[in-house]
């Protein structure tokens, strides 16, 4: 059986990551690579949450393409498009550096690819 508190820290994280994200695009002047990493973080811990339910020590990874295919291993069909999640996980380390800045549509996107991620966990787990 899956720790429900340590599900819960995990989802809330989650939350946080995609709120902080949403508002670093607000404002005069976004904050492109912060928001887009926010997006990758949320997503990543959402998809660590569906492992923790399933029981799965899942490896210390920021690709989300590797814990999708982990979550189908455990019999999570999410039917996440691959090269969105590809695209995502990129934020999780480019957007860190100089050099890799986002445009405003690939914030919007990341935020969009995780709201989805988001979405599909939140259901799958029966939350609101």
């Amino acid at each position: 059986m899956a720790d429900v508190k340590e599900l819960e820290n995990w989802i809330a994280y989650a939350e946080e990551d995609l709120n902080a994200a949403k508002l670093l695009l607000k404002g005069k002047k976004p904050l492109l690579s912060a928001a887009c990493f926010h997006a990758q973080q949320c997503a990543e811990k959402y998809l660590k949450a569906l492992l923790i339910f399933k029981d799965f020590d899942f490896p210390k990874s920021h690709d989300l393409v590797t814990l999708d295919s982990l979550c189908a291993q455990n019999g999570i069909l999410t039917g996440f498009d691959a090269e969105k999640l590809t695209d995502l996980s990129k934020h999780a380390i480019q957007t860190r550096y100089p050099g890799n800045q986002p445009t405003p549509e690939e914030a919007k996107e990341a935020i969009e690819i995780a709201a989805e991620v988001r979405k599909f966990t939140r259901k799958f787990l029966g939350l609101k």
